[in-house]
């Protein structure tokens, strides 16, 4: 039976992760949990998410004739959890379960389902990135499996859409700590050093814990939730390693999840002429517009391609990421990665692929050794020691104190589901601690 929940949480309160390590611990007297719960990243960009938009699937091996027990536990415990008085959350389960007849064939024509079907991973795919419906969602829920939806349902596209998420090329790993419940509203306590200590040891088989260039723990959420930290890799080794390491207040439990983060599951490959909003690319272009800054420290630049512009923007939080930004000069060719929101691509990544030569005018030397002087306007140039005129001024090349390469945001504002660039390879990368 796989098992898909999304939308149980609030942006200050419960998190759907929490409910998932309760219900796994809840089911294990009925069946058998295959591997880890999923926890998955969806559309970045959707403007009803919560903090991280994500959704999460367990996967279980069923005792005989346990079926509806689970089922009843599953929706009693979204009911008893979830955060039903926020107008925001709107709870969505959905059940699959293998050896069921799907369709109304009979006989030989009878068709039972064996696993994901190919309709739910592809939708799975659509809803990481792109925008999809609520109606769409459980029309293809309903057809495979069955549905339970509050309020308004639209936790059902990312209860199948996790379902739908197999993991099977590049999963990534991350081990959450829960609080005790009389602390949620308290300041979290964690011993500083032993985060450094525990990232210092792991890195770069995890990461995203702190951010040594801006002196920020980063693994430990603000808000009053029942996460206390979570440690993210894609090594389960490394990942229990920094925990051990890791001191800190009492915890309630802890659960390490398989998922999508840090693989850019979100991105796609596309051109400027038809990106569109709340999605996320991977765009070519020729910086057309000199990179300029606006009030609150926030840089913008513009980008072409095939005659097509879209504005780029690295803002504020994005910190030492702007210095490389302002380097840019016009005629220099970029790839960009990012989300769209109101025509600009929130940057996420850049990889600088080549420089345009930039030059500065000098007043020419004379054969004698001098340099020569303007003539005035439009008269060019003459030395004052021996005459000797000339047309043009000197040309000089500017040294780009700029790589080439791939550069990052730094942890602190990155999102869950980008790349770490320590995890790519194959390019000159610039990776931020």
């Amino acid at each position: 039976m796989f098992i898909g929940i999304d939308d149980t949480d609030s942006k200050m309160r419960m998190c759907t992760t929490y409910l998932a390590a309760v219900l796994v611990e809840r089911l294990q007297n009925y069946g058998d949990v295959v591997d880890r719960p999923k926890l998955i990243r969806l559309n970045p960009n959707i403007r009803y998410k919560t903090r991280g938009n994500g959704a999460i699937a367990i996967q279980i091996h069923v005792n005989k004739g346990q079926e509806s027990q689970i089922e009843d536990i599953v929706v009693s415990t979204v009911e008893e959890m979830a955060e039903f008085d926020d107008p925001n959350t709107n709870p969505g389960i959905v059940f699959l379960e293998t050896g069921v007849p799907i369709g109304t064939g009979r006989g030989k024509n009878r068709r039972f389902l064996t696993g994901v079907p190919p309709a739910i991973r592809e939708f799975s795919r659509r809803v990481i990135q792109d925008v999809v419906t609520i109606p769409e969602a459980m029309e293809l829920a309903k057809k495979y499996g069955k549905v339970y939806s509050f309020k308004n349902g639209r936790g059902v596209i990312g209860a199948l859409a996790a379902i739908g998420a197999t993991l099977e090329k590049d999963p990534t790993y991350e081990l959450i700590a829960y609080r005790q419940k009389w602390r949620y509203s308290t300041p979290r306590n964690i011993d500083k050093e032993s985060v450094l200590k525990a990232d210092k040891t792991t890195y770069p088989l995890t990461w995203d814990t702190v951010d040594v260039a801006n002196d920020v723990i980063v693994f430990a959420p603000s808000s009053p939730c029942p996460v206390l930290f979570g440690i993210r890799g894609g090594d389960i080794n490394a990942i229990q390693n920094a925990f051990k390491i890791i001191k800190s207040e009492p915890l309630e439990r802890h659960i390490i999840f398989k998922t999508n983060q840090g693989t850019d599951a979100h991105l796609m490959r596309g051109n400027i002429a038809s990106a569109k909003n709340e999605r996320s690319y991977i765009l070519s272009g020729t910086v057309v517009k000199q990179p300029y800054s606006i009030q609150g420290g926030h840089v913008f630049f513009t980008i072409a391609e095939s005659g097509h512009k879209i504005d780029c923007a690295a803002y504020e939080p994005t910190k030492g990421f702007r210095d490389v930004v302002r380097k840019l000069c016009i005629g220099d060719e970029v790839v960009v990665y990012g989300s769209i929101k109101d025509q600009t691509i929130n940057l996420e990544k850049i990889e600088i692929i080549s420089l345009a030569d930039q030059f500065t005018k000098r007043n020419p030397i004379c054969t004698c050794g001098k340099r020569m002087k303007s003539a005035g306007r439009h008269q060019g140039y003459r030395c004052k020691k021996c005459g000797t005129a000339a047309d043009k001024p000197e040309h000089i090349s500017i040294k780009r104190y700029l790589e080439l390469g791939l550069y990052e945001v730094p942890p602190s504002a990155r999102r869950h589901i980008s790349k770490p660039l320590v995890r790519v390879s194959g390019k000159k990368i610039h990776p931020v601690r």
